[in-house]
Order: structure tokens, then C-alpha cells, then sequence
């Protein structure tokens, strides 16, 4: 998989990263994941592949472009059966977030991203567009640290398993009213707290890297978002588990659903019988073949954001496999063909 469409994929993210930066500032974050949607899906279209969308910009009525459930790539087109055989067809489910982090393009913040995630069909979990309570880790600390320990019982695990003290210990949470609680804990027991906006795929990802000076991810986000996070963290060999939420009183925020009861009985429409369930990133992305790509919008810790010149744009995206164990960083610059200089710098 990762040899007939590790290019391929890698072009999905460069071109919707290219197309939401260029409304990156503009305030207009609605635009900004609209155009990265269709660039994703134009360009998905052209992979010799049957796709399936078990992750993307919401239900079929809510989205006319890379809804839940959509096929694409050329294989998924009427004419299918003239333009592939049906002996060398590639059928994979994708998890897809063409712009992560709207406002931060929006606004020109750091650690807008273009994401997705892959695998062989059936290898993804169908998430929900639910929130979900969320534990990210470096390798050092998968398996030990876990998501019904308090925080506190965490950061002393993971200062073990760093060997650092909690003091020096850097937590990522999103500012939001249900995670006061949290971010007191985390305080009181020494640790520092990093608090973003928006874009926690980007911050689960730091945590799977040494020196990036993040060490962890708590608290409650969406769900599919979290899956995309744990397929990047299973390549890695890091730690991430992910509970669906499925309360609003919990979430304090928009939830799709109008109760509790009624998330339950949707929950149990799709299969998960369970609501309560802690799934690791091996059950959320659980593909014998697992791929993920992200291409920078603005710069964050680890990727570089879009950068135009007369010439054309330059990208820089990571790319991480399960079947090849590499994480690689790739840096491409895109010739618009119409002359100028080409900068490299």
C-alpha cells in the first residue's frame, strides 16, 4: 500500500494545505476548509484506488464534498470496471481532515494542518462525530500510563518512564471550560500546561517525538480527529487511547445529538454497543497496513507551514508508516510553470 500510494497520498495533503493557505489570515475559516475539502477530493479522484470516507467533513446531507461514507479514487468512478482490474484493485478506508485547526489558518496561527489516514479496508475505526477523552504519550510511557488514572497518577508514571521530573513535564490541553478541573490538576502536581485553541492532532503527534517539548495530551476532543491521531501514533509505537463522549452536559459545548439517551441509541445503530469502551490506537487504527500524512498550513512545532513565492509554493509534510517503520519529512516545492525564481530559502 504504502509503495502504490505513498506519493500519491503525499500530494492529497500538499494540494489542500496549498489551497486553505491561501486564505490563510483572511479570517474565514469556512473558506479556508472548503477549499482544501475540494482540493483533497479533486486529487483523490485521480489515485487508482477504490476509497472509502470513514472519517470526513460530517454525513452525507451536511456535506456535499468528502462526507462519511463517499468513494473516490478512479476505481469508485461509473466506469469503473473499464478503467481497473479487478485483480490489482486497492480498496482502503480513509480518515480524512483537510484544513485541522479552521481558526488557526484562520487567524494566522501556528499548527494549521492538513491530515489523513489510511489503510486497508475495515482498518479504521468509523468514528463517530462525537467527542472523545483522549491520552497521548511518548513510546517510552505506551502501555503505562492510562486513561482512567487521575492526571496526577499519570505525570508520575511518565516522569518514571522520561526519567524527568513532573516539573519538567509539558501537557497539552484545549482551552475550554470542561477541562478547568484538569488543568488545575496538572498544575497542582507540578506540571506545566501548553494550551491551544484548536488542532489537537498536531499536539498528539508532538508527543510521539523527543524534543519537541511536549510529553503529553489530555482531555476531551473530537472523535474523528482522534482516530487520525492514533493511526500516526500506532506507526510511531507511541501511546494514545481514545473513550467516546457521548453526554453533553460532559462536553459543555455543541454536540450532534439532542440527549444522552439519543447518542446511545446512534451509538448502537453503528455497531458500538459498548459507549463506554477505552480503545488504544491499535483498536482505533487497526490495519495490518496503517499510513499517515499531514502537510504544515501555518508552521507548528514540527512542520514548517505554506510558503509562496513568484514561482510557485513550497510545502513540507510528514509522513509516517507502519509497514515501512519510517517517519519521513518531505520537502517539495511546487512550479506553478508561469517562470520567476525558485526559492529555496
Amino acid at each position: 500500500m504504502e509503495n502504490s500510494l505513498g506519493l500519491e497520498i503525499i500530494e492529497v495533503v500538499e494540494q489542500a494545505a496549498i489551497a486553505s493557505a491561501r486564505l490563510m489570515g483572511k479570517g474565514d475559516k469556512n473558506e479556508a476548509d472548503r477549499v482544501a475539502v475540494e482540493a483533497m477530493r479533486e486529487r483523490m479522484n485521480k489515485i487508482y484506488m477504490r476509497g472509502r470516507i470513514v472519517i470526513g467533513e460530517g454525513e452525507r446531507d451536511d456535506a456535499p464534498m468528502l462526507y462519511i461514507g463517499e468513494e473516490v479514487g478512479i476505481c469508485s468512478q461509473p466506469n469503473a470496471a473499464e478503467l481497473c482490474s479487478i485483480d490489482e484493485l486497492l480498496e482502503i478506508d480513509i480518515a480524512v481532515d483537510p484544513c485541522e485547526g479552521t481558526n488557526l489558518c484562520a487567524y494566522g496561527q501556528p499548527g494549521s494542518m492538513a491530515v489523513l489516514a489510511i489503510s486497508e479496508k475495515g482498518g479504521l475505526f468509523a468514528a463517530p462525530d462525537f467527542y472523545m477523552k483522549k491520552l497521548a504519550a511518548p513510546p517510552a510511557a505506551k502501555g503505562k500510563v492510562d486513561i482512567n488514572k487521575s492526571a496526577t497518577e499519570n505525570l508520575k508514571i511518565l516522569s518514571q518512564c522520561l526519567d524527568r521530573s513532573i516539573e519538567e513535564l509539558v501537557v497539552v490541553v484545549m482551552k475550554r471550560e470542561r477541562h478547568n478541573e484538569l488543568i488545575a490538576e496538572i498544575r497542582a502536581a507540578g506540571a506545566r500546561v501548553a494550551l491551544i485553541s484548536d488542532g489537537d492532532v498536531g499536539a498528539a503527534i508532538n508527543c510521539g517525538f523527543a524534543g519537541t517539548g511536549i510529553h503529553a495530551l489530555m482531555g476531551i476532543g473530537a472523535a474523528p480527529e482522534g482516530v487520525i491521531s492514533a493511526a500516526a501514533l500506532r506507526c510511531m509505537d507511541a501511546h494514545f487511547q481514545g473513550q467516546l463522549i457521548y453526554d453533553p452536559a460532559i462536553v459543555k459545548t455543541g454536540l450532534i445529538g439532542e440527549s444522552k439517551e439519543a447518542n446511545i441509541a446512534r451509538l448502537l445503530e453503528m455497531g458500538i454497543t459498548d459507549p463506554d469502551k477505552v480503545y488504544t490506537a491499535e483498536e482505533l487504527a487497526c490495519g495490518e497496513n496503517v499510513l499517515f500524512a499531514g502537510t504544515g498550513i501555518t508552521s507548528g512545532n514540527i512542520m514548517d507551514g505554506v510558503r509562496f513565492f513568484k514561482g510557485g509554493a513550497r510545502t513540507h509534510t510528514l509522513v509516517i508508516s507502519s509497514q515501512s517503520k519510517t517517519a519521513r519529512f518531505v520537502d517539495t516545492i511546487h512550479m506553478n510553470g508561469k517562470g520567476g525564481t525558485i526559492a529555496l530559502k
